[in-house]
């Protein structure tokens, strides 16, 4: 460990003796904000160059700085660099090796610059890395789902509101309904890091650089698209984009949560709809009979987590003035971990998808109890005897009631004993109680029929190629 002297090198003469261990634990980020260091020296590349290039340092300086982090870089990369609490965290344990390695040169790396536009700089650069490793992941999601969907356009199934049986589906149309969330939150991602697609750098500690610096060559060097920031009190004080970030992963982790809540749900033997093989499910200590759908309930558990760096993030920036304050170092930890969580939840969910046996048999069962063509019924009572809709609804009811009070479907019911209801019922409307003539009668735009389904899944497949 460095001594609280070296410590205190880093910070300037301001500082006579040491920190108290307590301030150096609570002061430390080292611990996780060494998980920039490859950002941290590609600013410091791009920051070099460009104090070489306008002559604030040599171009010998500028090797020996470039030949230096790539020699830091490869020892990290390796596991073989001695981090250090004593030097705070990833900008000056990378300065202070680097200065240990070529001297006065690395001394020079930090002019014009300050901690301030550095952390700010190597967050907006782990999070722009995270969100395009992220928008990978919801793409290979959304191809499986959309696999799921072209196999089983035609396989009925229930569908729900309230958990109680509603209207017959289809498990692809089901199926295509996340990917239209998931192609959201790829769109949400997109957004937001087309905004914070801006450079910190040169902002220095709060008001900018009396240096001659080149804002906009660092900024295209680095990939910053929209160039440097405008503003050098806001470059160094907003963490928005991280925010905007935590929100894109919450509310995807949320549409994953969903997903596993179905799994969970269909799972179940009550309900028998899909069934996971071993590689997505655990057994029970006691219990042998058990397959429990563990993988989805991490899921849906995991969300707390996303939610929760969200709040945090949120709650750390209420309540700061401008510009920087060390409350920000609280930036940096939920960020990691929801994308990290995230990155997780996204490989477990595609591994699920692809894994899920339908029960085609059992879906069809389901489909068709529980009344579910009810709306058929009272949509043909329109359509065939010109009935307004209420007294459609109306009519319907009262045969809904009859038929649960003798223990059978619809379907089950006579003619004659729909025509107690309304004698104008013929024997057309069998047609339409069925919960495959149900599906296949939603043409609409958007709707389940298997016609539908199959052209969308197409057209999803299109596009994600």
């Amino acid at each position: 460990m460095s001594s609280p002297a070296l410590s205190n090198q880093q910070w300037g003469g301001r500082f006579a003796a040491g920190p108290s261990a307590i301030m150096g634990a609570i002061n430390a980020s080292i611990g996780f904000d060494r998980k920039m260091w490859r950002q941290d020296i590609r600013g410091s590349l791009a920051h070099a160059a460009m104090l070489a290039h306008v002559g604030i340092i040599s171009a010998e300086d500028q090797v020996a700085i470039r030949e230096g982090l790539a020699a830091i870089a490869a020892r990290i990369e390796a596991g073989d660099f001695a981090w250090d609490e004593a030097l705070e965290d990833i900008h000056m344990n990378i300065e202070a090796r680097l200065t240990e390695r070529i001297g006065d040169a690395g001394k020079r790396l930090h002019t014009a610059r300050s901690r301030n536009d550095q952390v700010a700089l190597d967050l907006r650069l782990w999070v722009r890395d995270a969100i395009d490793g992220l928008s990978a992941q919801i793409g290979d999601v959304m191809r499986a789902l959309v696999d799921r969907a072209e196999e089983h356009a035609g396989t009925i199934m229930p569908g729900f509101t309230h958990l109680q049986p509603a209207q017959p589906t289809t498990f692809g149309h089901h199926m295509l309904a996340y990917v239209e969330m998931f192609s959201r939150d790829l769109s949400r991602l997109a957004d937001c890091r087309a905004r914070m697609n801006e450079s910190p750098l040169g902002a220095a500690a709060l008001c900018g650089t009396g240096f001659p610096i080149d804002r906009h060559m660092t900024a295209a060097a680095l990939g910053f698209e929209r160039g440097p920031m405008r503003n050098s009190l806001d470059a160094v004080a907003s963490r928005d984009f991280a925010a905007e970030f935590l929100f894109c992963c919450a509310m995807c982790q949320t549409h994953l949560s969903r997903l596993a809540e179905e799994v969970v749900i269909w799972t179940n033997p009550y309900f028998g709809f899909v069934k996971l093989s071993d590689a997505f499910t655990t057994g029970s200590s006691i219990m042998p009979q058990k397959r429990n759908p563990d993988a989805a309930e991490l899921v849906r558990g995991k969300t707390g987590r996303v939610i929760g760096a969200l709040t945090g993030m949120l709650t750390v920036l209420k309540g700061l003035a401008l510009t920087y304050f060390k409350d920000m170092q609280e930036d940096k930890e939920g960020v990691f971990d929801a994308a990290e969580t995230l990155t997780l939840t996204l490989a477990a969910t595609a591994g699920m998808v692809r894994d899920i046996q339908p029960q085609v048999g059992r879906l069809a069962e389901a489909a068709g109890a529980g009344f579910s063509t009810a709306t058929d019924l009272a949509d043909w009572l329109v359509r065939e005897l010109r009935l307004p809709f209420r007294d459609a609804h109306h009519v319907t009811g009262r045969l809904v009631a009859k038929a649960e009070a003798m223990g059978v479907d619809l379907s089950g019911l006579t003619i004659q004993e729909m025509q107690e209801a309304e004698p104008r019922i013929h024997a057309g409307v069998f047609g339409v109680l069925g919960a495959a003539a149900s599906v296949a009668s939603r043409t609409s735009y958007g709707g389940t029929a298997p016609e539908n389904v199959r052209r969308m899944a197409a057209e999803w497949r299109e596009r994600l190629a």
